[in-house]
């Protein structure tokens, strides 16, 4: 039998054996001030690594409450009525934060306006008073002109038409040229508010002529009055809980320089666009009450969202000196989120305080992918889906309706793995918005074809859309979840309130049994 000696272990070593105590003896010759220094570099090295220590700790214990936290997605195609929403938990949860931001829509509120107002005049200019019925067939020029896209034509295109023009036509060419005349510092200043309100972005696979902008943007420089605002990491979606370290400084000092001299700059741009508006507020008004306008409208070749008729039945107050928008105001504004706007609160339910996160998400094609970090975490999602947009298209594919993308967006969330133990909810939204169209004998089996000859009544119309939707989550149902289902406007701060709080208690009654605590 072979023997061999057993190496020694580092316990068993003495100290004239250890390489590292060799290294770290001071030197026989230190002097009593390298001493001294000596143990002062040895305290401050040792106070630095228990900070060091202690900030992992408080990172493990933030990281180990933040399971317990609630994880609220709002999805849905853009113009869904998402951000909406998110205004609607504020408004319920903490009203004083919208209250601070209401001079910040101003900005959004005249750009809802300028930009309808340019859409008239391209589609004066595109139809004139046509007799033509609407969206019979859908030609190139009629894509761009519903789009809100000028459309081109040459000098002799123009001298041909003028000659086939009757009367009644010459003289609404004159009047779109005197109202154009009249309109321009305000059409001039919808690409300013545009600019200031994107920064100049343009987000690919969104649509033409799309405004986004950034989380925050009404904030500036006044905080985070919805909650508290965190970042999200690269690495998988999780949060950063770390705040800006030193070598940021500099650059979060430019930054906060930056956003002051732009809410100087935009104070002067929104007195500007106000005292347009107000000198310019009976020509917006007689424009928008114009029998030719009126015709389009009902002959489906204009067609404006109903946040562009909010704003322009409300001109007169709302290009008012010292206007002031209202809650009702704030709600009906509308521009699109870039990205995921996050808003964490503590909400009390039952008497258990818990901390909520609510994802409002860019809804266009082009955004989408930036969704997917915010699912492996989710505790429940509010999907919405807009039941009026029936007679609608895609800004990104013309060709695409949008109830049928929302059916395929929903068979996504519905199928997705990540997504599988959350809280499911559907939104049937903008009721009020298909009623209109329903009174006005819009008619669904024109744009839905499957409807075929249902009735056009507002109650027959809901049920086809939601067995629609039901079907979708129940061929991708695996285990069994439920979907809670509510028919909603999302403008109806009254019915709303009610609905948010209904889904919150079925929310927080799903937390309670995944954390094992009912």
């Amino acid at each position: 039998m072979i023997s061999t000696s057993r190496p020694p272990s580092v316990n068993s070593m003495g100290t004239d054996g250890d390489p590292f105590s060799a290294l770290l003896r001071p030197p026989a010759s230190e002097t009593e001030h390298e001493r001294i220094a000596r143990l002062q570099r040895e305290a401050d090295a040792k106070r630095i690594s228990d900070s060091i220590d202690e900030e992992i700790k408080a990172d493990r214990e933030r990281m180990r409450k933040s399971r317990e936290d609630i994880r609220l997605l709002l999805l849905g195609q853009a113009e869904s009525g998402k951000s909406t929403l998110q205004k609607q938990f504020q408004l319920l949860y903490n009203p004083a934060g919208l209250d601070d931001e209401r001079l910040s829509w101003r900005t959004v509120i005249y750009f809802n306006i300028a930009r309808p107002i340019s859409r008239i005049l391209d589609a004066l200019d595109a139809y004139g008073d046509a007799e033509e019925d609407d969206d019979e067939v859908y030609g190139a020029a009629d894509i761009r002109a519903a789009s809100g896209m000028p459309v081109p034509s040459g000098s002799t295109d123009i001298a041909a038409e003028e000659k086939s023009l009757s009367p009644s036509q010459l003289s609404l060419e004159k009047q779109i040229t005197s109202f154009r005349l009249r309109l321009a510092p305000l059409l001039a200043a919808e690409t300013s508010l545009a600019d200031r309100l994107s920064g100049g972005i343009d987000v690919s696979g969104s649509g033409k002529g799309s405004v986004f902008v950034r989380s925050g943007w009404q904030l500036k420089s006044r905080g985070f009055p919805f909650g508290r605002g965190r970042e999200r990491t690269s690495s998988g979606g999780r949060f950063s809980f770390s705040g800006r370290n030193s070598t940021d400084e500099n650059k979060g000092n430019e930054m906060e320089l930056q956003a002051r001299h732009a809410e100087v700059q935009e104070d002067k741009l929104v007195h500007e666009v106000a005292s347009i508006l107000n000198a310019c507020q009976k020509d917006i008004k007689e424009l928008w009450e114009l029998p030719a306008v009126k015709r389009l409208r009902e002959r489906r070749r204009l067609k404006l969202e109903e946040w562009a008729e909010y704003f322009l039945n409300n001109i007169e107050r709302v290009s008012a000196p010292g206007y002031l928008p209202t809650i009702e105001d704030i709600l009906h504004a509308r521009i699109q989120t870039m990205g995921v706007a996050e808003h964490v609160f503590d909400m009390s339910v039952h008497g258990r305080t818990v901390r909520w996160h609510l994802y409002d998400v860019g809804g266009a094609r082009g955004q989408r992918h930036s969704w997917i970090p915010y699912f492996d975490d989710a505790t429940a999602i509010i999907f919405l889906a807009p039941v009026s947009a029936f007679d609608q298209y895609l800004d990104e594919d013309p060709r695409t309706n949008r109830i049928d993308d929302s059916l395929q967006l929903f068979k996504q969330i519905c199928s997705n793995a990540l997504l599988k133990r959350a809280h499911l909810v559907l939104f049937l939204n903008k009721t009020d918005v298909l009623k209109a169209k329903l009174a006005a004998g819009i008619k669904v089996n024109k744009y839905i074809t499957s409807y075929g000859d249902r009735a056009n009544e507002y109650d027959t119309v809901v049920a086809y859309f939601k067995a629609h939707f039901t079907q979708v989550h129940r061929r991708t149902n695996e285990n069994n979840r439920v979907l809670f289902t509510h028919l909603t406007s999302a403008v109806n701060t009254k019915a709303m309130q009610s609905i948010i709080t209904d889904v919150r208690d079925s929310i927080f009654r799903g937390y309670l049994k995944s954390a094992a605590l009912v």
